[in-house]
């Protein structure tokens, strides 16, 4: 089982891991055809948005006292497999696009 400091520290890299992804998005949409970019701005608040709830999930976790943080994980496990499973689609339906 690992400890809250070790689990708070691996979420906050993944989030900075998930800010690279979005500004990926962002230099793709900025090349994009006007057609196009609205679904890469598109695409982009949903992956903001899902980043937030994650964020959100883990300041509640730091702010949690030791035995309920674990409680709270499983719902933050949650939202990281939201956002990357919402990361590979919105790759997968950018790629269909052409920009």
């Amino acid at each position: 089982m690992e400890n809250r400091k070790d689990y708070i520290d691996k979420m906050a890299a993944r989030l900075k891991e998930w800010d690279t992804e979005i500004q990926k998005f962002e230099a793709k949409a900025e090349t994009a055809k006007a057609d196009v970019k609205a679904s890469y701005n598109q695409q982009i608040n949903e992956l903001r948005l899902k980043k937030e709830e994650a964020q959100l999930k883990l300041k509640k976790i730091q702010d949690a006292g030791e035995d309920a943080w674990e409680e709270l994980k499983d719902g933050a496990e949650k939202s990281w497999d939201i956002f990357e499973d919402a990361v590979k689609s919105a790759w997968g339906k950018l790629k269909q696009e052409k920009p």
